[in-house]
């Protein structure tokens, strides 16, 4: 048992009346310790549950993101002609509503745009669709590249997925509690607000309930991180939604030098509809392979509804109707669809490569 953690257990878990906030560093020290499994699994859970119902503050989650810089991965700077973009988007997935980010991702990354991804597996409690399993049934599986091919194919095609089981061991070992707990920890926010990437970036933050947003605000300025969306997203994430007003929060303090809030009416732009329902990964999948070839639909408006704005944020895009207008056409003419067959070429080109080593070093055996 260490008894420096239960000090800080017994501090955030004391009761509502009596329990404290911890400060920034004994935040970091905590998650710290429990990443490296130096508190006891007891501890561990412990922790987690307490602090789910304190609820964490903003200081308290910078504090957790000094710790995952410190023992976490992190994708290296490339060049481009604008910051890239870093999404946040829950981890344990969807479960209702057809999730567009691959697809945003291949029209951000054929305009030019670097985009880095983050997230694991089938992830409790929610147990929802998850990002990795979308992009496999697309034909680009990152679940096997060590950090150094993802760092590669990130160079080559602008486009880079940091996946938990394979490069943040660490955190993927405190997964486990989340089932057993049943509810999300403050982990699951530390996920929405992490950036596993060290040049110049947009981070975005997707969330549902606003004291989220809030917390975001004071992390993101104690850690100085200037440049930053947050978006009341599709269950959490950073896909916007079309039955209803968009609201994102904007800090750019190289065009504005307070946090500004957007409210997008997609009735304004022709966008206004009912969400696309996740139903099966098959039919999801076969609605994406449509819109990659340019065929109209649902699924493909609220791609364009979203592709546009992003592209728009990011800068390569002077009017939020130009992005719509480009981000069409990086569909219909086919530019999303060669990102794609991009990506597996770069990432098949691992698999070729440890098929020959593997044979080299059975025959040189014989």
């Amino acid at each position: 048992m260490s008894n420096a953690f239960r000090d800080l257990l017994r501090k955030v878990g004391s009761g509502s009346h009596t329990s404290k906030d911890l400060s920034r560093e004994e935040a970091a020290l905590a998650t710290r310790m429990m990443l490296l499994q130096e508190a006891t699994p007891a501890q561990i859970g412990a922790f987690m549950i307490a602090h789910r119902i304190k609820r964490p503050t903003g200081e308290e989650l910078a504090g957790m993101l000094d710790a995952y810089e410190q023992l976490g991965p992190c994708l290296q700077p490339i060049a481009a002609d604008c910051p890239t973009l870093v999404l946040g988007i829950p981890y344990d997935g969807r479960s209702r509503t057809a999730p567009v980010s691959p697809l945003t991702t291949l029209i951000l990354t054929a305009a030019g745009c670097p985009v880095v991804l983050h997230g694991g597996r089938r992830m409790p409690t929610k147990e929802g669709l998850p990002l990795a399993e979308l992009w496999q049934g697309l034909g680009v599986d990152w679940t096997g590249l060590a950090l150094e091919q993802t760092q590669q194919v990130f160079e080559q095609t602008r486009l880079g997925f940091v996946y938990l089981p394979n490069h943040f061991p660490l955190a993927e070992g405190l997964v486990p509690y989340r089932e057993q707990i049943g509810k999300r920890p403050p982990f699951a926010t530390i996920e929405l607000f992490w950036c596993p990437y060290a040049g110049e970036s947009i981070v975005v933050s997707g969330f549902v309930h606003p004291p989220t947003e809030g917390m975001a605000q004071t992390a993101f300025a104690l850690r100085g991180v200037h440049r930053f969306m947050t978006v009341k997203g599709l269950e959490g994430s950073c896909d916007l939604p079309r039955d209803r007003t968009c609201i994102v929060g904007v800090n750019h303090p190289a065009t504005d030098p307070t946090f500004t809030r957007l409210h997008l009416h997609p009735r304004d732009y022709g966008f206004a509809g009912e969400e696309v329902p996740l139903l099966s990964t098959s039919e999801l999948l076969a609605q994406m392979q449509q819109v990659l070839q340019g065929m109209p639909c649902e699924l493909m408006e609220a791609v364009v509804w979203n592709a546009g704005f992003y592209l728009w944020q990011c800068g390569l895009c002077s009017s939020l109707e130009t992005g719509f207008a480009d981000a069409r056409s990086l569909l219909t003419s086919g530019q999303a669809l060669k990102k794609l067959a991009e990506l597996k070429t770069a990432i098949g080109a691992f698999d070729v490569a440890y098929s020959t080593r593997f044979s080299s070093s059975n025959r040189s055996s014989l």
